[in-house]
C-alpha cells in the first residue's frame, strides 16, 4: 500500500500537471513530514495548479490566497465582527483555516502579513486580540514565490524561510514536456479529472504510520554530523539548524514509509537533504567573492559527500 501511495498520487496529478513528477513526490513526502513547502519559480511555470491539484488528490480542504503588498493580516487570519443580534463580538475565522493552505506569490505581501503565517505554520494556531483558535489538523501551506529579481517582491528573512520543510525550484520544461502542456491546455484543465486518492480515514492512518517510522540512533548520530559539518563549512556563514535537521528526520520518515520500510536508512536522507537544507543555510560572501562557492544546493551535496553514512 505504501509504495503504491506515491504511484497514485503522481497519476492522478500528471492528469491535470505534466513534466512535475518530481515536485509531486517531494509534496508528499512534506505533506506526510507535516511540514510547509515553498514553490519557487517564474511566473507561468504551473505551481498553483499543481498544488490545487495536489490538494484535491488528498482529499482535503483546500483554500488560496493571493498575496498583494496592500494585504493586511486580517485578510488572512479574520477578526472580531459585531453581531447585532446576540449583540457580542464574535470571530470570523479567515482563509488561513484549512487544511491546505496556497499562499500564492507569498513575497509580494509586505513583512506584517509575511510574519503573521509563522505561528500559523509553527503552532497550527492564530492567535487575534488574544484569543487563540486551533487549525485543522492536518494543515499545510504550499507558498509560491516569484524570483526576487521580479518587481514588487518583499524577500523572505531567514526564519520564515527556516519555518518551510522544503524549497522546490520549479524551472522551466523540455520540448517535449511543453509540447504535451500546450495540447493539455487545448482541452479541459479542471481539477476534476483527478481522483482523490486518501480518504479522511486512511489520510489518518497513513499519518501515523508515518509518525511510528524507526530512526536509530545511528541514524540520529549521522545527522548531527551533518549539521556540525554544515556549521564549520567555510563556505558557509549561516550552518543548519537544529529544527532544520528535525525536520529533515521527518522527511526520511516519510520517505522510507513510502519505500514500504518501517525504518530509516541513510539514503532517505540524502534523498531529500538538499530541498530541506538547501534554503536553510547561506553562503559566505567571501567565499562568493572568491568564487569558491555559487550555489548553497552544492554545498550540501559536497558535505553529503563528505560525511561518511553509517552501515
Amino acid at each position: 500500500m505504501e509504495r503504491e501511495l506515491k504511484q497514485r498520487v503522481v497519476s492522478q496529478v500528471s492528469k491535470i500537471v505534466v513534466g512535475r513528477e518530481k515536485e509531486t513526490e517531494l509534496l508528499l513526502v512534506s505533506f506526510l513530514a507535516r511540514g510547509h513547502v515553498l514553490l519557487e519559480g517564474v511566473p507561468g511555470v504551473s505551481k498553483t495548479i499543481l498544488a490545487k491539484t495536489f490538494a484535491k488528490c488528498m482529499g482535503v480542504e483546500f483554500k488560496r490566497i493571493q498575496f498583494t503588498p496592500d494585504m493586511l493580516p486580517m485578510d488572512m487570519l479574520g477578526g472580531f465582527v459585531f453581531d447585532v443580534k446576540q449583540r457580542e463580538f464574535e470571530f470570523r475565522k479567515g482563509p488561513v483555516f484549512t487544511n491546505l493552505l496556497l499562499a500564492d506569490e507569498i513575497n509580494r505581501a509586505p513583512p506584517k502579513v509575511q510574519s503573521a503565517l509563522l505561528e500559523a505554520m509553527q503552532e497550527s494556531q492564530v492567535t487575534v486580540e488574544g484569543h487563540t483558535e486551533p487549525l485543522p489538523d492536518p494543515f499545510m501551506v504550499i507558498a509560491t514565490q516569484n524570483p526576487q529579481e521580479f518587481q514588487g517582491v518583499y524577500p523572505l528573512p531567514e526564519n520564515q524561510l527556516d519555518r518551510f520543510l522544503m524549497r522546490i525550484e520549479m524551472g522551466y520544461p523540455n520540448l517535449s514536456t511543453e509540447s504535451a502542456i500546450i495540447k493539455r491546455n487545448l482541452g479541459d484543465m479542471s481539477t476534476s479529472q483527478a481522483s482523490v486518492v486518501l480518504g479522511s480515514a486512511e489520510l489518518k492512518e497513513t499519518l501515523g504510520k508515518v509518525a511510528e517510522v524507526k530512526v536509530s540512533d545511528e541514524i540520529v548520530d549521522y545527522l548531527s554530523v551533518l549539521g556540525l559539518e554544515s556549521r564549520k563549512e567555510g563556505r558557509l556563514s549561516l550552518g543548519a539548524s537544529p529544527r532544520a535537521l528535525v525536520q529533515l528526520t521527518h522527511c526520511a520518515r516519510a520517505v522510507a514509509f513510502l519505500a514500504g520500510r518501517d525504518y530509516v536508512v541513510p539514503e532517505d536522507i540524502k534523498e531529500v537533504a538538499v530541498n530541506v537544507l538547501g534554503h536553510r543555510v547561506k553562503l559566505d560572501q567571501s567565499a562568493v567573492l572568491v568564487g569558491t562557492a555559487t550555489d548553497p544546493k552544492q554545498v550540501v551535496r559536497d558535505i553529503l559527500t563528505k560525511v561518511k553514512p553509517p552501515r
